[in-house]
């Protein structure tokens, strides 16, 4: 009878999570994952195969719990409008309040390893597939309503949301404080 598991797999995963998106994929060494997730590295490799395989489940719980908060932010109560304000300034909010400047980690994932690994692109591509899906929802309600031009692309006004998203993250990994990115949220709301 083999032995039984000393540590609960999906805290594991959470806790590599937070080691890749800190330090990315190639800075991340098994020695990182093991020290973080409290386990020998052959537990390490029996439990998850390899880095990359545990470094895909922490993506994929990235998104899982990314797309889930955002998309409870855009449910709110309220104008089309003032739900995607309220989407824009939580992300400041959000990447500014983090000590550590993480940014988003599909971001991140995306510059690091997107043109060199197909199926980490492929993860990032659904993650922001799904984020410009719930601001195109977003935009179309807005658009029955009145609040955005109805003429417009829905679908285009969703991608670039999404980009203007994006920029942010990234912009917010340098940013002294929310001033320049409370600018880009004026800027995205005035030109919606």
């Amino acid at each position: 009878m083999g032995r039984p598991k000393q540590f609960d797999p999906d805290t594991a995963v959470e806790r590599a999570m937070g080691v890749f998106w800190r330090k990315g994929y190639a800075a991340t060494t098994p020695q990182d994952l093991v020290d973080e997730i409290g386990i020998g590295k052959g537990s390490l490799y029996h439990a998850f195969g390899s880095k990359h395989a545990l470094f895909e489940r922490a993506l994929t719980r990235y998104r899982e719990s990314q797309t889930a908060w955002l998309a409870e932010l855009l449910d709110h109560p309220g104008s089309a409008r003032d739900r995607l304000r309220g989407a824009l300034e939580a992300l400041v909010e959000l990447d500014l309040g983090d000590e550590d400047r993480r940014g988003c980690m599909a971001v991140n994932t995306a510059a690091e390893l997107a043109p060199a690994d197909k199926e980490t692109a492929d993860a990032v591509r659904k993650m922001f597939a799904r984020t410009e899906g719930a601001f195109r929802a977003v935009v179309e309600e807005g658009q029955r309503a009145g609040e955005i031009d109805g003429g417009r692309d829905a679908g285009a006004v969703a991608a670039w949301l999404l980009a203007t998203v994006i920029g942010m993250r990234v912009m917010a990994k340098t940013a002294e404080d929310a001033t320049q990115l409370g600018r880009v949220v004026d800027a995205a709301m005035a030109a919606l």
